[in-house]
């Protein structure tokens, strides 16, 4: 398959023969259309988008299958539904996850000193 053509989004076979064919231009392919959907995302969510991005990318390169990639990232999709003021804790009680974002709005960290290698 020519790198000019692009699989439609939602066509898994065809993707699943590039991805088996020519490794390199899947992985082009598969940047170009992700940076394209976050470009047209509304300005303010852009940033947390590729944030969002760079996490999914580091655990598809962390993981030792891509089972074990797919099982992380299912982890992290069913935490932000159902963990701590999650989308269910949004829907459930607004005003309180509301209230505990305000007190948390990402400004302060707990800094982790790092011990040099033995």
């Amino acid at each position: 398959m020519s790198e000019s053509i692009t699989p439609a989004p939602c066509d898994f076979d065809a993707w699943a023969r590039l991805a088996r064919s020519d490794p390199e231009v899947f992985e082009r392919q598969r940047s170009r259309i992700i940076k394209r959907a976050i470009q047209r995302a509304p300005a303010r969510r852009q940033q947390r988008l590729h944030r969002l991005q760079w996490q999914l990318d580091q655990i598809r390169a962390t993981s030792r299958t891509p089972m074990v990639a797919c099982l992380r990232m299912q982890r992290m999709l069913w935490q932000s539904i159902d963990g701590k003021d999650g989308l269910l804790a949004c829907l459930q009680q607004p005003a309180a996850v509301l209230r505990r974002r305000s007190q948390h709005n990402g400004t302060s960290a707990r800094v982790i000193p790092l011990r040099p290698a033995r």
